[in-house]
């Protein structure tokens, strides 16, 4: 079949109707989306057997997971930028190139740095991927009702990916060797990259920015060395030198990237947008909400395979669950986005989340399967509520030509809660069980070097307990369980709050209006934003 156009003014999208292929190209967009969910999370059931395989310790783990959101998240906003300079077809397809090609890298890697390095390719061609795939669906979709649908399937997608990513890890590291969760995407990004050369159309802003490269290396190098020093707190100490000097850096290096996007002529991020009310408090709302809830999935993981006992692929079956509500709740929430305030669904799915997390946070020792399905089905509904709408809130709320930037902020919004989130909560954790641990485990009875490996996290602990006499080992499993259950609770705890925090973010200050309005109230009112259909731009 041959390459089809972007259309051109006079044809049905330039009247408004839509791009002819328009829902053929969402299912290649969604395709590609698919996998790229599915790695922000497929990784978490693999950490205990990369621990046996690759000897990683807890922070090279929160690293490996952290890294791939890390890349993404920094450069998002120079890939949107990219995008609307280049084209958003060859950007997209550029994504899937490198991000399919690192993933085959990552699944025969041989030691903790080169998996590192293989995420950290991902995570850029992540980057390129997310922005354009949301620019293209708001090029293509002119009408606002079909938009609406096609962005809630698009954030359906986004969803199951993150929630299926330990169900299909699972099910692979039961039946292959580990490197089968990155092997997975290999053909998976060839057949979208294939259905993508002969069906999604080009387009491009008008009038493009110039390439911010001092921008996207502030923002890389500051988010970086902030996840630096959160993952490293608990072990150096919150108040060592390093760690307190590696905050006073991020700082530094973030206030400069927020200083040059004011200043200079032509900036990655122009603030200006900003102005957008749904923009920037939908931005704040995903941030808040993926923090919350990709930090719980990270704890909850860990604790069905530490705490519970359940190997891989039973985990994966566990969590299948939450998968399912996504792929109902993100398109309901968008339905019912058509008779009720965004601002109303989000505050919902807020709450949910706060919900599932105080579940968890509460969690004892004794408590089985039944406590946690109950947390993770209302964190898929929370997720489903609050990806969907924000997004259509976010794009809609903006001209054809801020659709490459703005839509980059949202994929950031979502990358960067999603590292912070195992970032923070996962060291609160980490923190609370050290110290619950040095406190009941029968140190008297265990050398230094055990100690100061179950010291590490609960899978080491637990790797340790079997070469130990029986008795020992025994009760140094069970204080390393109970300590990681102690864990929980001021890690969901501080996540429960950001979600709370959340809704009343959403209640008072998130504009009034339904999902798919156009008309946002801005800082100071009502802020019309026109809508050019695609064909009125330059489209190659």
């Amino acid at each position: 079949m041959p390459s089809v156009p972007s259309p051109s003014p006079g044809t049905a999208a330039a009247r408004g109707e839509g791009h002819p292929l328009r829902w053929p190209i969402l299912a290649v967009l969604c395709l590609s989306l698919l996998i790229v969910g599915l790695d922000v999370t497929i990784l978490n059931v693999a950490l205990p057997t990369l621990v046996d395989e690759l000897g990683a310790s807890t922070s090279e783990l929160q690293w490996l997971v952290d890294i791939y959101s890390l890349m993404a998240a920094g450069l998002m906003l120079f890939a949107g930028s990219l995008a609307d300079r280049f084209g958003r077809k060859p950007v997209f397809l550029s994504g899937l190139v490198l991000f399919t090609g690192a993933s085959a890298v990552a699944a025969f890697s041989d030691s903790t740095a080169s998996l590192m390095t293989a995420r950290g390719v991902m995570g850029v061609g992540e980057a390129l991927i997310m922005p354009a795939t949301l620019s293209i669906i708001g090029t293509v979709f002119t009408d606002p009702a079909e938009r609406m649908k096609a962005i809630g399937l698009w954030s359906a997608m986004i969803g199951v990916g993150l929630a299926m990513g330990p169900l299909v890890g699972g099910w692979l590291l039961g039946e292959f060797w580990w490197g089968s969760v990155f092997l997975i995407n290999v053909p998976i990004g060839i057949l979208a990259l294939a259905a993508a050369l002969k069906m999604v159309p080009d387009s491009r802003a008008a009038v493009a920015r110039r390439l911010d490269l001092a921008g996207a290396t502030l923002s890389v190098l500051g988010i970086g060395t902030l996840l630096w020093a959160i993952i490293e707190g608990p072990a150096k100490g919150w108040t060592s030198t390093p760690v307190l000097a590696a905050f006073a850096v991020a700082a530094a290096l973030l206030a400069g990237f927020l200083g040059r996007q004011r200043t200079a002529r032509e900036p990655m991020l122009p603030l200006g947008i900003f102005a957008h009310r749904r923009l920037a408090v939908g931005n704040i709302l995903v941030f808040l909400g993926l923090l919350s809830l990709l930090g719980a999935l990270f704890v909850l993981v860990q604790y069905l395979q530490f705490v519970l006992g359940y190997d891989a692929g039973e985990t994966g079956m566990r969590i299948a669950p939450t998968a399912l509500i996504i792929l109902v709740a993100a398109p309901l929430a968008s339905f019912l986005g058509q008779h009720v305030g965004t601002r109303w669904l989000t505050a919902v799915g807020l709450a949910f989340a706060v919900v599932s997390l105080l579940l968890l946070a509460t969690t004892e020792s004794g408590d089985g399967y039944g406590r946690v399905l109950a947390a993770m089905l209302f964190l898929g509904f929370g997720a489903g509520f609050i990806i969907g709408p924000t997004s259509d809130a976010i794009v809609g709320s903006l001209p054809e030509d801020d659709l490459g930037v703005g839509s980059a902020t949202n994929s950031a919004a979502v990358q960067l809660g999603s590292a912070l989130g195992v970032a923070v909560l996962g060291s609160l954790l980490s923190g609370a069980y050290r110290d619950d641990l040095a406190a009941s485990a029968p140190g008297a009875a265990l050398p230094d070097s055990a100690m100061d490996t179950a010291d590490d996290s609960v899978g080491a602990a637990l790797a340790v307990a079997e070469h130990l006499p029986q008795e020992a080992g025994q009760a140094l499993a069970a204080a390393a369980r109970s300590a990681y259950v102690s864990g929980m609770a001021p890690s969901m705890l501080t996540g429960a709050a950001v979600a709370a925090a959340g809704i009343l973010v959403s209640l008072f200050l998130f504009p009034k209006g339904k999902v798919g309005d156009r008309t946002t109230t801005g800082t100071g009112g009502t802020d019309s934003v026109p809508t050019q259909p695609a064909g009125a731009r330059s489209p190659r």
